[in-house]
């Protein structure tokens, strides 16, 4: 919920299969209830809310995949070609299984379950 809906196109054109939450789900739901859904799913999470990595710290689960961006400006036209670079990088990595933090000079990868 908190990056534009406008991801979804540049995420599809991309050959990415993307929605945003508010098609799938309750706006007010919780973390957890977008965690449980992208799991069940085999679907990747991509935000910039920092709860979603604390979530898999806590519970050490093993999906779903989470791009955690900890860049100020998510304008699609700033941000859109570091994030597709990065996820055409770690795809592997994400389709198994990986927390992914972006920030403004590099990404990192930790695959899942933490340990």
């Amino acid at each position: 919920m908190n990056l534009s809906a406008e991801w979804c196109a540049t995420l599809q054109a991309n050959g990415w299969e993307a929605d945003h939450w508010s098609n799938v789900g309750d706006p007010c739901a919780q973390d957890s209830e977008i965690m449980a859904f992208a799991a069940q799913n085999d679907q990747i999470v991509v935000t910039h809310d920092l709860d979603f990595g604390m979530l898999l710290a806590t519970t050490k689960a093993h999906a779903p995949s989470v791009v955690l961006i900890r860049i100020q400006d998510v304008l699609l036209e700033s941000l859109a070609p570091f994030l597709l670079g990065c996820l055409s990088q770690f795809r592997t990595q994400l389709l198994q299984g990986a927390l992914i933090v972006i920030d403004e000079d590099r990404a990192r990868v930790r695959i899942l379950p933490f340990r």
